[in-house]
């Protein structure tokens, strides 16, 4: 019987070698604030990170990826309901350009950010959380980058 286990655990330990073991991190930019979330090793669980003055983002990412070995960086892409780009596409754009200048070994791919703030409030209600913790606009902005990675990762495993 032990020999059995010890085979599963090699093949398990096998077929992970064989999947990416980096870690997506999604960005929910802006200028103020930045909510950022994080991946498990296996690109299975999204999970809030922090949050961050805007200034402070590319700094905070170089250090990690220092720690852990990032794939991928979701930035968000702030559209209005029509799909037009909104006032703050600028900034952003502005920030992927510096992103790539200062990390260009990792990829950068845009993702729709229409309604996370939405559903992070709504995340926040069914949680529970009092009015005085939902006013927390860093939680909000974490929460936000947490549904844009979360909704990615689901996208991907159709």
């Amino acid at each position: 019987m032990n020999y059995f286990f010890y085979t599963f655990i090699l093949y398990i330990f096998y077929l992970l070698s064989l999947h990416s073991m980096g870690r997506i991190i999604a960005i929910d930019y802006g200028y103020k604030r930045t909510g950022l979330a994080v991946t498990d090793a296996l690109k299975l669980i999204a999970g809030g990170l922090t949050t961050l003055p805007g200034s402070h983002v590319i700094s905070f990412l170089k250090e990690y990826i220092q720690k852990e070995e990032v794939e991928l960086f979701l930035l968000g892409e702030p559209r209005q309901m029509n799909y037009q780009p909104s006032e703050n596409m600028y900034k952003v754009e502005k920030f992927k350009k510096k992103l790539r200048e200062a990390i260009p070994q990792i990829e950068i791919k845009m993702v729709d950010e229409r309604f996370t703030s939405v559903l992070a409030h709504q995340a926040m209600l069914a949680g529970g959380l009092k009015k005085k913790e939902r006013r927390n606009k860093e939680l909000v902005d974490e929460l936000s980058a947490t549904i844009m990675l979360q909704s990615y990762l689901e996208s991907t495993k159709r």
